[in-house]
């Protein structure tokens, strides 16, 4: 599967987010942060997620439209997009992954680097499972448990800003290196013009006789 390169044009978006509901637009002059996860439910996903829900004003501020695709059906991601404050995208056949060249494999869950994000993932949804906020992932997710992340910085033109693609299912963009790269990224402004230097008086001639 090929992945994108930076400069090139972005595959367009869906029109619609898992509910339904049209995408926002992206502010003006703005950037779109797209991101792939795994299935609804994941707990990995979940644990993300929240960080980006709790710093999400700091990212409108930045002039990014936050939007996270999964490849779970509509029905199955509707319940988990209740909390957040961004859309997510269901994607069941996959083929937003393909045309963005979003990637699977054992690696996701074998790579030793994931297992602490796995076991903090599980430990801090327990308690959002009891209060009702959350719900236990499907014992047979819609696309499996092999996926693997990534990331996308999208100008307001659709042009393909930066790009990660994950090696493991926790390597993934943070909240902070998202910001890094709007700032990086935002349209230079044009400086203000300096006023015109105001006429000089006229030299008075000599007196008449």
């Amino acid at each position: 599967m090929s992945r994108l390169r930076t400069g090139t044009t972005a595959p367009a978006l869906p029109a619609a987010d898992a509910a339904g509901a049209p995408l926002p637009p992206v502010p003006p002059g703005g950037l779109t942060h797209l991101q792939f996860r795994r299935f609804a439910g994941c707990p990995i996903c979940n644990l993300h997620l929240r960080g980006f829900a709790v710093r999400h004003p700091e990212l409108r501020a930045a002039g990014v439209r936050e939007v996270v695709a999964f490849h779970s059906p509509a029905d199955e991601l509707r319940p988990y997009a209740a909390g957040l404050p961004f859309p997510l995208l269901a994607d069941p056949e996959r083929r937003l992954y393909r045309a963005y060249g979003v990637e699977r494999g054992a690696r996701a869950l074998l790579d030793p680097r994931v297992w602490p994000s796995i076991a903090l993932g599980v430990l801090s949804g327990v308690p959002q499972v009891l209060r009702g906020r959350e719900r236990l992932p499907s014992a047979r997710p819609a696309g499996g448990r092999l996926g693997l992340p990534a990331d996308f910085l999208i100008d307001a033109d659709g042009q393909l800003l930066a790009a990660h693609y994950g090696t493991h299912a926790a390597d993934h963009w943070p909240v902070a290196r998202v910001l890094a790269l709007a700032t990086e990224h935002r349209p230079a402004t044009k400086p203000t013009p300096a006023p015109a230097p105001a006429p000089a008086p006229a030299a008075a001639g000599p007196d008449p006789d």
